[in-house]
């Protein structure tokens, strides 16, 4: 059985004020008829792993965590996957899962982002090691990113999915044609970019970007990417464990550029007051030349515009950067287990049956987004020809990809960042302040740990 809420709100009234809601025992919830035990296991997901309809029922055919409870069911006789969406966004998901978890009313699994999003709710989830193999440990990248503190031998708190996001730029072929310019010559830094953008604007009546930075999140994508070709790909791991500060001034030079960019008169003139969730069918609409984004948007951009009419190429860094040749994002998915769970067993065998590969096989095949994360995982899956490209692209990137801001900060530090990319694009706050902001957040957050 699988259980979609419509909100945030009605969700956390529920998981609060019935303990049905919360994650059942061992022993189990009683016996069916045929004596088999029924055991139950309540997941909650943030959008990242589920798909649902329009009236908030799940999407069976394009739901890749649904088909796996399902699945999972089928092998085990009286076991319930119950799979919830959270609903919202980020920081609301983010306190809505505290606030459970404070209650001890969570779920038995969460699925979230890797990194900062998962480290910071430390104290909830239980150490993967004892519940997953050392074959599944091994056979698996991105483990590193999930660890207590970053560090080595820190307890695992998440078992990371899918080989990861990459932020790109998306380009419309045809507005770019209409320009004048080449989409098979992307720019090849920041600055070129930003020109291109400028003769599209001088030459059509079209936009240069397109963007929609209501929440902040395209500065997260930018800032990362930038910051990266200025310190490497281990810049904010390295701010992270204090050995760069975050009021760095790579920082505040990508924040310059962010500024700069939206007071540039390239974007479209609402760009910072259009929300995330209306970003897709803005770029589609045909009205601009560049979409920053990720890889996660591969799909809607071949639906709309076809194999030729589109293409990708990774976030450019500024020019003078010392890591030119660099990607920004990695491992974006995380599974946990909760520490209050009295189902942790069944929640184990849950995550190594995800584990498999010919399970990652299917989440690749559904979403083309990004590639297995398994060893074993078959590269025919991907289909996608932009995912194709992209992990063309990263083979080629000779000083790596920068595992970003937003997946390595504590929640906190990370829902202010995304305040202030929104208040800098509108040019309400400076990008010195903005990073004096970052820089206090995160002080006051590593003394709480």
């Amino acid at each position: 059985m699988r259980m979609h809420g419509p909100g945030a709100a009605v969700l956390l009234a529920a998981v609060i004020g019935l303990a049905a809601c919360g994650p059942s025992s061992d022993s189990g919830a009683g016996s069916s008829g045929s004596g088999t035990e029924t055991r139950e296991l309540l997941v909650w997901d943030t959008g990242i792993l589920g798909r649902t309809l329009d009236n908030g029922d799940a999407d069976m055919e394009n739901s890749f965590i649904d088909q796996m409870a399902a699945k999972f069911e089928d092998a085990n006789p009286g076991v319930t996957v119950k799979v919830v969406q959270q609903g919202g966004d980020i920081t609301a998901n983010g306190a809505q899962f505290q606030a459970a978890s404070i209650a001890g009313d969570g779920p038995d699994v969460r699925i979230q982002y890797a990194g900062g999003p998962t480290l910071s709710f430390a104290e909830f989830f239980t150490d993967l090691e004892p519940l997953l193999t050392p074959e599944i440990i091994d056979s698996m990248a991105g483990f590193n990113v999930n660890r207590e503190g970053f560090e080595p031998d820190g307890r695992i708190l998440g078992m990371p999915y899918g080989a990861g996001n990459l932020f790109t730029v998306f380009q419309n072929h045809a507005v770019l044609e209409e320009a004048g310019l080449d989409p098979a010559d992307p720019p090849q830094t920041w600055e070129e970019l930003i020109a291109n953008g400028q003769q599209v604007v001088d030459a059509t009546d079209k936009n240069g970007f397109w963007v929609a930075n209501l929440e902040g999140y395209t500065g997260a994508w930018m800032i990362s990417a930038l910051v990266g070709g200025e310190l490497g790909e281990s810049a904010f791991t390295q701010m992270y464990a204090g050995e760069i500060r975050v009021d760095d001034p790579a920082m505040v030079k990508a924040y310059q550029a962010f500024a700069d960019w939206g007071t540039s008169g390239l974007t479209n003139p609402d760009a910072g007051q259009v929300s995330n969730g209306d970003s897709t069918a803005g770029f589609v609409s045909g009205g601009s030349a560049y979409y920053l984004v990720g890889s996660w948007e591969n799909n809607n951009m071949l639906e709309a515009f076809g194999e030729d009419g589109v293409s990708s190429f990774f976030i450019p860094t500024l020019e003078g950067s010392a890591h030119p040749n660099i990607g920004a994002g990695g491992p974006e998915i995380a599974i946990s287990v909760t520490e209050y769970s009295k189902n942790k067993e069944l929640a184990g065998e849950f995550l190594r049956f995800l584990a498999e590969p010919e399970n990652q096989d299917v989440f690749v095949e559904l979403y083309q987004t990004q590639g297995s994360n398994h060893r074993d995982g078959d590269p025919s899956k991907i289909q996608n020809p932009l995912l194709r490209a992209q992990f063309e692209e990263l083979a080629e990137a000779s000083d790596g990809v920068t595992f970003a801001f937003d997946s390595v900060m504590p929640q906190a530090t990370i829902d202010l960042f995304y305040r202030v990319n929104a208040a800098v694009f509108l040019g309400t706050t400076t990008p010195q302040d903005a990073v004096n902001q970052l820089q206090a957040s995160y002080e006051q957050e590593i003394a709480l740990q």
